[in-house]
């Protein structure tokens, strides 16, 4: 079974989620690899967490920032977090960014009045 390895020493990937209708979306992430798992955040009503909630499958390639991928693409099976699990996912997250991960993002998430989501990414067979 592949593992993150690939995404392990990158600060972003490319996040592709998938429509009702099967179209995919591309989307760069801020992601932490922990072991044989890695975490995304996002917010309630962003749509890449509604099409999260609809379909668990995704695929995740190391990318530059604005979203270029880097190198292939696994697929993972996505996982809304809750309680401790999620505080474990943003302080993972954070240590890969501590500014923009640590401070800004969950600031900017209070400020809009989002209500922050994290994600467990685990990797599925082809």
């Amino acid at each position: 079974m592949p593992d993150f390895d690939p995404l392990a020493r990158r600060r972003t990937a490319l996040l592709t989620t998938y429509k009702r209708d099967g179209t995919a979306v591309p989307t760069p992430v801020t992601i932490a690899v922990d072991g044989d798992r890695a975490y995304v955040r996002t917010w309630d009503s962003a749509w890449k967490a509604k099409r999260m909630r609809n379909n668990p499958v995704v695929r995740v390639a190391p990318s530059t920032a604005r979203g270029r991928a880097t190198g292939p693409a696994i697929y993972a099976r996505s996982r809304l977090l809750e309680g401790d699990e999620a505080r474990r996912a943003a302080r993972a997250i954070a240590r890969r960014q501590p500014i923009l991960q640590g401070v800004l993002v969950p600031l900017t998430h209070k400020l809009m009045r989002y209500r922050t989501l994290h994600y467990e990414l685990t990797t599925l067979e082809e």
